[in-house]
């Protein structure tokens, strides 16, 4: 095949451009001899300039297509709907177009061979530097960036073509003419991850593909061919070669942000925009297969109106079409919509791929329906003196539920002055729970009237008020019931001495009925005495002593001696009134002091002879109390064995005035309290004179070696008595 220039139509450029000639020369300063023929667009990248409109009918460019076996079944298909190719190759307008994107692809397919070639659209400024870039270009033109031999053209594959493979889908061109030169190869897709995808013949140029690409995977390789001799030494290049696989429509669109959501307010006026819908399409986007449009295929339920919602085709924006009339959610079937959402690539067009989502769009109610009562007037019944929930109020609302439009608030605006009554919202009813919180008395009052109104939480909107239904009488009847007496006061409080004599009266109890329109009796009885000191006269109330008050008692708390009486009526059945009466006893010097210790222990060759420090407690109270008086009984004999010396007003030491022998000796004691009368108390307290040897005290002998001051003392007088009876 001898190549030969093409014509101004064939390259479609102005034809006053230089380019196509300076290409055509290229391509035969490239190949001096005959090609061979290859299968395919014999130019597959082709540049036009945008014109103000493509006009119907009038051919764009011409392609020339050749499976070099007679284009038998030659078909061909244009990205863009709006074109087609004829028979002829040449590319037509089927109607008046002002804007066509930026790129058409046509892919050709005959019964031997398909390829793909790209009609890349610029403007004027532009297709100078996009041949510059193609032919690597610059400074002059018409003058190569290096000598070089190698012409290798961008190849355009489409992706996910069908077996046989390999296939040829382009060529390289060198006018080396060197014996044995052979071209090569390399890069990513060759030699390099993803292997063996591409490959050349070393001794033609031709390239080919071993298997089909996926564009969404990678969408662009850039080899590097050159040219070798026998050797494997490069004697021209590397050149690149820039392989582009072109998209084909074979990705749906996918909404990946679901669930999709909306709320839009009843009453919103037409148009309103409630959500945006958003697919995703891994195509080109630059390309018609990844051009999106919306549309709506169904809506659940369709009523009132099978086309509430409308949704722009390019932005996905679903907006209401109805009037604010229609969208009232109190008339709805259900305040829940769900429209199937179908996004169509290829600008919509019935070729197109699809993907659906549904989205759910939810009427939001305001409160433009005030609660009111269901009734005008309730009644209620309550016993006097007994608290808690009388009467539930019903109310309705056409509201939400779930929303502060719908829950009640109530208030008593009227007949609750002594705040005997509260009303609070059931959460779960909505119902107004009216109580008692303070009890009623059938003898002040048997009947009350309240007036209670009911408000949203959520404030009604501007045109809406509370009318009168939102108002309601409550009528109270209070049942008389037998009421145990009442002690006045209660507690009872009294102040007296222990000891006081046995039938002492106490206090007068005054309990008083309040049923007062029954006029019924009172008697009294004993509830709970725990020492058992009191009686009641059960006529008139008068409590007496049976025993001896004393403050010391266990019974007694903080001088505080507490008891319970009972008042019953003469009711049927009867009622009981209890009552608390607290006695506080005064302290009576009824205690003598107690000595500790009482027993003490010491050492027969101590150097210290301080024995024991002694003190003394009293169960009454001050002033019969310390300070206390320390004394030792009369010592006999010839001389004194021991002392005690006062250290403060309830401590006491006791010394040895010598060493004892081992033994027990009793010492007496006597302690006397301040009381008016004084209590003396007289003791002994025990010592014991132990052996101590290597820091251990031994006090075992001393039971043996006893010895009584006491009993000594006997014996002494009783031998006295008998020596001279006369005495």
């Amino acid at each position: 095949m001898e190549l030969q220039p093409r014509t101004n139509s064939d390259t479609s450029l102005d034809v006053k451009s230089p380019f196509p000639f300076f290409f055509s020369q290229v391509l035969l300063l490239a190949c001096a001899e005959d090609l061979e023929c290859v299968p395919g667009f014999q130019q597959k990248v082709f540049y036009i300039e945008q014109p103000f409109e493509f006009t119907e009918d009038q051919p764009v460019l011409n392609l020339e297509f050749d499976d070099c076996k007679g284009n038998n079944k030659l078909n061909f298909e244009v990205s863009n709907p709006d074109f087609k190719v004829e028979r002829d190759g040449s590319l037509v307008a089927l109607k008046n177009i002002s804007e066509a994107g930026r790129a058409l692809f046509v892919h050709a397919r005959s019964e031997h061979a398909e390829d793909m070639a790209e009609i890349l659209i610029v403007g004027a400024n532009e297709k100078h530097g996009a041949l510059k870039e193609i032919f690597k270009i610059e400074g002059n033109l018409g003058i190569p960036r290096q000598k070089r031999a190698i012409l290798a053209t961008p190849i355009l594959i489409p992706e996910n073509q069908r077996p046989p493979f390999p296939r040829s889908v382009g060529k390289v061109i060198s006018s080396e003419g060197t014996e044995g030169a052979k071209f090569r190869l390399s890069g990513k897709g060759v030699d390099q991850d993803p292997k063996g995808i591409f490959r050349i013949n070393e001794i033609s140029g031709d390239v080919s593909v071993t298997r089909a690409l996926d564009r969404e995977a990678i969408a662009n390789y850039e080899l590097e061919v050159e040219v070798t001799d026998i050797s494997g030494k490069t004697i021209d290049g590397p050149v690149r070669l820039d392989i582009s696989v072109i998209d084909q429509n074979d990705n749906r669109p996918m909404f990946k942000e679901g669930p999709y959501v909306g709320h839009v307010m009843e009453g919103s006026p037409t148009g309103t925009t409630v959500m945006r819908m958003t697919a995703f399409d891994a195509d080109d986007s630059s390309t018609d297969n990844a051009l999106l449009r919306y549309n709506i295929l169904k809506q659940t339920p369709t009523k009132p109106s099978p086309n509430m919602f409308y949704i722009d085709p390019e932005k996905g924006d679903i907006v209401t079409v109805v009037s604010p009339v229609l969208l009232d959610r109190e008339t709805m079937e259900t305040p829940k919509y769900e429209l199937v959402i179908e996004a169509k690539d290829m600008g919509g067009l019935d070729v197109g791929l699809t993907g659906t989502a549904t989205a759910t769009i939810l009427i939001d109610d305001k409160n433009d329906h005030p609660p009111e009562f269901t009734k005008k007037e309730f009644q209620a019944t309550v016993k006097e003196g007994v608290t808690g929930v009388i009467v539930n109020l019903t109310v309705g609302d056409r509201d939400d539920p779930a929303t502060g439009a719908w829950r009640a608030v109530y208030t008593i605006i009227n007949g609750n002055p002594g705040q005997s009554f509260e009303i609070h919202t059931n959460p779960q009813t909505n119902e107004g729970m009216l109580s008692v919180v303070k009890p009623l008395d059938y003898e002040i009052s048997a009947f009350h009237t309240l007036l209670i109104k009911v408000e949203n939480e959520d404030p009604l909107i501007p045109d809406i008020a509370y009318g009168p239904s939102s108002t309601a009488t409550v009528q109270i009847t209070v049942e008389d019931v037998n009421e145990g007496p009442v002690f006045h006061p209660n507690p009872m409080t009294v102040t007296k001495q222990e000891n006081i004599p046995i039938g002492s009266v106490v206090l007068t109890v005054n309990a008083t009925d309040p049923d007062t329109l029954q006029h019924q009796t009172i008697r009294y009885s004993v509830y709970k005495d725990p020492a058992g000191w009191l009686e009641i006269n059960p006529t008139n109330g008068t409590i007496g002593t049976t025993a001896v008050l004393d403050r010391e008692s266990p019974y007694v708390q903080n001088n505080i001696y507490t008891a319970l009486f009972l008042a019953i009526d003469s009711g049927n059945p009867p009622a009981t009134g209890t009552g608390t009466l607290h006695i506080t006893l005064e302290d009576v010097n009824d205690n003598v002091p107690s000595l500790y210790p009482t027993l003490a222990k010491v050492c027969d060759d101590a150097k210290d002879l301080r024995v024991v420090v002694l003190g003394a407690s009293d169960k009454d109270l001050h002033p019969n109390t310390d300070p206390f008086k320390f004394e030792l009984s009369k010592q006999s004999g010839p001389e004194k064995l021991w002392r005690i010396t006062k250290l403060n007003n309830t401590h006491a030491q006791v010394v040895l005035l010598q060493n004892l022998k081992k033994a027990n000796y009793n010492i007496p004691i006597s302690v006397t309290d301040s009381g008016k009368p004084p209590l003396t108390n007289n003791t002994e307290l025990k010592l014991q004179v132990c052996s101590c040897k290597k820091s251990k005290m031994d006090c075992s002998a001393t039971d043996a070696l006893h010895i009584s001051m006491t009993l000594i003392l006997l014996s002494l007088f009783s031998l006295f008595c008998k020596s001279f009876p006369e005495l």
